[in-house]
């Protein structure tokens, strides 16, 4: 009886040191899952064909790296989770230390053919090369993915503009009666878990992720797919520094040119060089928008119109000009210049006595230059009745006693009235020049100031209706 209690605990013993030591590769043995087992590999994994394969489906976004609008083009980063059940693949886990769950290289096992529509290139970074499978026979499989995929994009309200891309999924080969496709999250869940996750937007805002499930239907057939819908909204800042704003710059310049005077060459030349800097901006903005759209831009609109006002005051520059000039012309001040210059040489001036200029028989009022002349004609007639002397000074003339007789007082009166002559003529070449304007300079005014008017009024105009339509 003494010997029960060793043997006893002999047994204990060599139960616990012979306690099981489980692998994975033992539950692939048990499986005979190998890399060469077609059973796996090369058709759905159902026990019974009439039975759809339902593959549930996540998406969720992690950054939005290039959105083009030259090319239409989206690329977006994505992960993807699938998960299908393998009716072919099962094991008791008390069997095997109690594993649930393992991976293996996703080449062992059937996968659905599933593809993205809007995928225009082939994302060649390395994907994951595992795939895990539970005890019950679910599959879930990981990927990351660079889609580079077409997007249909509505430029209108460009750089204000809201855009929506879909990525849809679906089978190439199998129908709904072989595979059924359905999203495992809602719209909701998905975009809350994309904003935790998304690492970076670039320009663009993340608004949501909408899922929705379809069928696409071709001839007798029919297909599940899954459509992702990803919604952002660009950021304006950058486009409204570097365009808008230097567009409207320009615009207030050549409001501003209306203050340089139409008289000189500068004002023209000045709207020239803004009318080009307003060109270079419309080749920038060629580069970004593409070249078929549904509708026109509003910026495209925005620069237009701009650019034709300015081509439009460009040419009320012209003309008034040509006005201004053609004025100057049927005045022909050179010509009265002529006349003066004669008559200050005394070639063409009538000598009149003193009393005629009071006369109140004269038939119309003097000149300037003939009540000048009048002044004076005693002593142009005493100049023409005296001896020319030699050629002194005049201060040298008066100081030796001048001409005899007291003509130093007469030189005297003449150097007076010369000075008083030269005084008259100025004043009759300003009023000549810058008196009143002739008719064609006032039509010139009042195409100017009119003109200006209606450019302010078409610019505030146009101004606030961009305004409103980038804002609805």
């Amino acid at each position: 009886m003494a010997c029960v209690p060793i043997l006893l605990l002999v047994f204990l013993t060599g139960c616990l040191g012979s306690q099981k030591v489980c692998s994975y590769h033992d539950i692939l043995v048990h499986l005979n899952l190998t890399r060469d087992n077609e059973m796996y590999t090369a058709t759905r994994p159902v026990l019974d064909h009439t039975h759809p394969t339902v593959v549930r489906m996540d998406l969720a976004l992690y950054a939005i790296l290039a959105v083009i609008e030259k090319t239409q083009t989206f690329t977006p980063f994505i992960w993807i989770i699938l998960m299908w059940n393998n009716e072919r693949v099962s094991w008791d886990p008390a069997m095997f230390c109690g594993i649930t769950e393992l991976s293996i290289p996703k080449e062992m096992l059937w996968k659905p053919d599933l593809l993205i529509t809007e995928m225009t290139d082939m994302d060649n970074a390395s994907q994951s090369p595992y795939v895990y499978i539970t005890y019950d026979g679910n599959v879930t499989f990981e990927e990351d993915l660079k889609v580079v995929s077409t997007c249909k994009m509505d430029v209108h309200k460009f750089p204000f503009d809201t855009q929506s891309c879909n990525i849809t999924v679906m089978s190439i080969l199998h129908s709904v009666s072989q595979l059924r496709l359905t999203p495992s999250s809602n719209s909701s869940r998905i975009t809350q878990f994309t904003r935790r996750v998304m690492q970076t937007q670039g320009e663009w805002e993340f608004l949501s992720l909408a899922v929705t499930n379809e069928l696409f239907v071709l001839g007798d057939q029919n297909w599940d797919q899954i459509i992702y819908t990803i919604s952002m909204k660009r950021r304006p800042l950058l486009h409204v520094i570097n365009f808008l704003l230097p567009v409207l710059f320009f615009l207030c310049l050549d409001l501003s040119s209306f203050l340089i005077s139409d008289h000189r060459g500068d004002k023209l030349g000045f709207k020239v060089t803004v009318l080009l800097a307003i060109s270079v901006l419309l080749l920038i903005l060629n580069e970004i928008l593409p070249s078929m759209s549904n509708r026109t831009p509003l910026i495209a609109t925005y620069c237009i119109v701009i650019f034709a006002m300015m081509l439009l005051s460009l040419l009320e520059t012209v003309l008034v000009t040509h006005l201004m000039e053609k004025d100057s012309q049927q005045k022909g001040v050179p010509e009265r210049e002529a006349v003066l210059v004669e008559d200050l040489e005394g070639k063409q001036v009538k000598a009149a006595s003193p009393s005629s200029p009071a006369s109140p028989a004269s038939p119309s009022s003097p000149s300037p230059l003939e009540k000048g002349c009048a002044r004076c004609a005693c002593v142009c007639d005493w100049l023409r009745s005296e001896t020319p002397r030699d050629h002194l000074p005049m201060a040298e003339q008066v100081a030796d006693g001048g001409p005899a007789g007291g003509d130093a007082h007469l030189w005297l009166m003449v150097l007076q009235e010369l000075r008083e002559l030269k005084g008259l003529a100025l004043a009759w070449v300003r009023q000549a020049h810058g008196g009143h304007p002739g008719y064609w300079t006032r039509l010139a005014y009042r195409i100017n100031v009119g003109f200006f008017i209606f450019y302010v009024a078409v610019a505030l105009f146009f101004l606030t209706l961009m305004i409103k339509e980038w804002q609805s």
